[in-house]
């Protein structure tokens, strides 16, 4: 009698790891493929996605989020950690039971599953949970339990095709199984072709932050790899601070710690535009590192390369440097123009327009 009620107390109902609501069986969307997992809503607007092995929490974190974004893949991928949406877990869950067996056994079965769950900002959340619901509302319960489809592996002319179309949706897919797609990519940042080598970093960041939900040494080892390019000499490290810097964007939570790393090639002036262009790209997701420096970036405003100028600019507005306004707005009037990576293209503003933009969120 005392294990029957022991065993009652452990085995519980899932509930919204945000708002402590219970929530519903993981559905299968009617659009759902043979390797997509079972996905839900809650009533807080919270999303999640089963993972019946619990070893293919990537693979959750992108179902949860694509389904977040009602489908829209391109909206996905703008969106950064923190920033734009939260995480959250629920290990030891049985999708046949609907139950979290925190024992990890149950009648003789192996209990592993996890729902992987992710709540968009309410502006986010606000513009696609209508078409969320709507995509549950023709989805029927899942009573199965789903073993993931192994995706091919992609070849080096695969990944280099879906770089140049600024397609990651595969790569990300790949990935998860594929460690050696890291490899693949990096060796497209050395390419000739301006615009391919900055999607190889953007698609290496995302791929990055992905792979490390699982594996966060695989991505921390590439870290190490890039880092060293910078300092030996004998090696090309054309691209290796953007691409750190796109790995650091893509995970703040992870990889903040290396941004200190980054600071030290500062005292280096021939790396000094791309290091400052790598801060500004942070800055997007996390500006504490940059914040307690900013009396150390003002006075590059002044700096005679308009690529200096320009990325501080960029850099202090993300950051909100107040104590910055004076200086920006001096550049107001600056007319040389700088190229910068925006959503897959390169665009050129001028400074005075980075100065304006800049102006508005302090």
């Amino acid at each position: 009698m005392q294990d029957r009620f022991r065993r009652q107390d452990i085995i519980k109902s899932p509930r919204c790891p945000f708002c402590q609501m219970l929530i519903e069986r993981p559905r299968e969307l009617s659009t759902r493929m043979p390797s997509e997992m079972p996905v839900g809503v809650c009533s807080c607007g919270a999303v999640y996605a089963c993972d019946v092995t619990g070893h293919n929490l990537g693979s959750a974190m992108i179902e949860a989020l694509v389904f977040g974004c009602n489908g829209d893949w391109d909206l996905a991928w703008d969106l950064l950690p923190d920033e734009d949406y939260i995480t959250a877990e629920l290990n030891n869950y049985d999708i046949e039971t609907h139950k979290i067996i925190p024992g990890g056994a149950y009648e003789g079965r192996r209990i592993a599953g996890t729902l992987y769950f992710i709540k968009l900002h309410d502006e986010i959340r606000e513009a696609t949970e209508e078409g969320v619901k709507k995509r549950i509302e023709n989805s029927v319960p899942s009573i199965k339990t789903h073993t993931p489809v192994e995706p091919t592996p992609l070849t080096k002319q695969q990944v280099e095709m879906y770089v140049r179309d600024y397609d990651f949706s595969p790569l990300l897919s790949s990935g998860l199984k594929n460690k050696k797609i890291l490899r693949f990519l990096q060796r497209l940042i050395y390419s000739a072709d301006k615009l391919l080598r900055w999607r190889a970093m953007d698609a290496i960041g995302k791929v990055s932050s992905v792979i490390a939900v699982d594996d966060p040494g695989a991505v921390s080892n590439l870290l190490q790899r890039l880092l060293i390019s910078i300092t030996d000499s004998a090696a090309s490290s054309w691209g290796a601070i953007s691409t750190i810097g796109e790995i650091i964007r893509n995970s703040p939570k992870s990889f903040a710690p290396y941004i200190p790393e980054l600071f030290r090639f500062t005292r280096d002036p021939r790396l000094l535009p791309e290091l400052l262009m790598a801060f500004g790209r942070i800055s997007y997701s996390i500006s504490e590192p940059f914040r307690k420096k900013a009396f150390y970036f003002i006075p590059l405003l002044r700096h005679e390369d308009p690529l200096i100028r320009g990325y501080t600019v960029i850099l202090l507005g993300n950051i909100k440097a107040k104590e910055a306004e004076e200086d920006i707005r001096s550049l107001l009037e600056d007319h040389a123009s700088v190229e910068i990576y925006e959503k897959g293209k390169i665009i050129k503003k001028t400074i005075g327009e980075l100065a304006s933009l800049a102006l508005q969120s302090l």
